[in-house]
């Protein structure tokens, strides 16, 4: 950012003066001129110099911009739709640099830092509002602890990452076996902390291979952590649906191999993420996490004084491979954006609320217990995309086609959070449900022993190794619901 940037601040209240007095500490970053306000008692007042002006709709037609100049949006409380009003008022007015301090900073007890903030996207504007969550009380079960994030370079993981900075933990275990997102979301760690994010954690990147039983022993003794945060997945299901046996043998296997590792060491919480996917499974991916859901709460009973439980939701905004960046992509590119089936709909909640949710959950949670995060109404996906087309500034089918692809490998036009076996009942906490499962027991030693000849080389069975169409077909006939 350039000094002589002239910076407009929508939102006269701590956060937005917090961003305005560190801009002024640090020049180099440009100058606020005005802050944009509705608030009457604000408007035509000055906070340490800088005018507050407003009504934000009126006031921003005012001003004369030029190409160079930001807006940057710093309300906490902003909900889904006035932002929307807000970012159309100045797109109207001619601002083409328009940031937006993220769901995190709003979240962790109003603190708010330069450096957390980003581009508005299209998902911003598409998100519910999200709950407000004390993060910071919420997180204090994880003060002084080391906590390891497998998968730490994802989506979710590296948003867990994120907001485990200000949860006072001693140190933190970014585990991954791709070195690029680990190596990633390190540098922007370190990044967030030298601009004043978060508490003095110290950050470990760990490369590594679940799927590796004797490493997974090593690295879990050499670590010692308290707590893991279980993330990691191949979890792309058209893809999965071609690789099931890599499915299998990262999801299952490398889960359990873990796992192992976690009760050997004496981990005293342990927090899978899962998937709607899981519900009565159609793909090998949706079995898999079944799999994994199966295996924390039989592991749960062989912990000693321990939590181990599973946070199940369904879609969330934003994330790798998911249909949002892919529709941004399309749009940009002057379309078509490719829709599965005009009836399909999904359960979607914003990353930074899910892993809020999560982490909260893992502080409350007790040993052996189930929980489903309340993910709202669904979204009809078509209507989703005509939405987010208009917000990008087209209009469907003119501007940008939208073409019916069909149902791919693995998919179905309606996800569901709970099973018939199951039933939910809320806990105090808002957006949090617990899992009860009436399901008679299942052969969870069985079916893994079944599985292993598959993923795991064994002279006796070389004739079932990497063998996918046998394991498929054993997945099928025995636990896949027909659709």
């Amino acid at each position: 950012m350039d000094k002589d940037i002239s910076i407009y601040i929508i939102g006269a209240g701590f956060a937005g003066s917090t961003i305005a007095h560190e801009i002024s500490k640090k020049e180099i970053f440009g100058k606020v001129l005005a802050y944009l306000d509705d608030d009457e008692k604000k408007i035509g007042t000055k906070i340490d110099g800088i005018p507050v002006l407003g009504p934000i709709e009126e006031s921003v037609k005012l001003i004369r911009i030029t190409a160079e100049d930001e807006a940057l949006i710093a309300i906490p409380t902003i909900d889904s739709e006035r932002l929307h009003q807000i970012y159309l008022a100045l797109k109207t007015a001619g601002f083409s640099k328009i940031k937006i301090l993220p769901t995190v900073s709003q979240i962790v007890d109003g603190s708010a830092h330069l450096v957390q903030t980003r581009e508005i996207n299209p998902q911003d504007l598409l998100a519910r509002t999200p709950i407000k969550i004390p993060l910071k009380s919420s997180l204090a079960y994880l003060s002084g602890k080391r906590v390891l994030i497998t998968g730490a370079g994802g989506s979710i993981g590296s948003e867990i990452a994120r907001q485990l900075l200000s949860g006072g933990a001693s140190r933190l275990y970014l585990f991954g076996h791709g070195e690029n997102s680990i190596y990633q979301i390190h540098k922007e760690l370190l990044h967030l902390q030298e601009g004043g994010v978060g508490e003095n954690a110290i950050i470990v990147p760990v490369i590594g291979e679940l799927k590796d039983e004797h490493y997974m022993q090593y690295i879990m003794k050499k670590l010692n952590c308290d707590v893991v945060f279980h993330t990691a997945a191949y979890k792309h299901v058209p893809m999965m649906e071609d690789n099931p046996v890599a499915a299998i043998e990262n999801n299952v296997f490398g889960t359990k191999n873990l796992l192992d590792a976690c009760v050997e060491c004496n981990v005293k919480r342990f927090v899978l993420i899962s998937t709607d996917k899981a519900v009565s499974p159609i793909s090998v991916y949706g079995f898999s996490k079944m799999l994994n859901e199966k295996m924390v709460l039989d592991y749960a009973k062989k912990t000693r004084d321990s939590s181990y439980m599973f946070v199940r939701f369904g879609n969330v905004l934003g994330s790798r491979g998911s249909i949002f960046p892919l529709f941004v992509s399309q749009i940009e590119k002057g379309g078509p954006v490719t829709i599965t089936d005009m009836k399909m709909i999904r359960y979607f909640m914003t990353i930074p609320e899910a892993c809020s949710l999560v982490l909260q959950t893992g502080g409350v949670g007790t040993n052996g217990s189930s929980y489903l995060l309340d993910m709202g109404e669904p979204v009809n996906i078509y209507e989703t995309a005509k939405q987010l087309i208009r917000y990008m500034g087209y209009v469907p089918e003119v501007d940008i086609p939208i073409q019916i692809i069909g149902k791919r490998k693995g998919e179905r036009l309606e996800e569901y959070l709970y099973s018939k076996d199951e039933e939910i009942t809320p806990t105090k906490y808002p957006k949090i449900l617990k899992l009860q499962n009436n399901e008679k027991n299942f052969p969870l030693d069985e079916v893994l022993d079944k599985l292993a000849p598959y993923c795991i080389y064994n002279e006796n069975k070389k004739d079932l190794y990497r063998n996918r169409e046998k394991m498929v077909n054993y997945i099928k006939e025995n636990f896949l619901t027909k659709e």
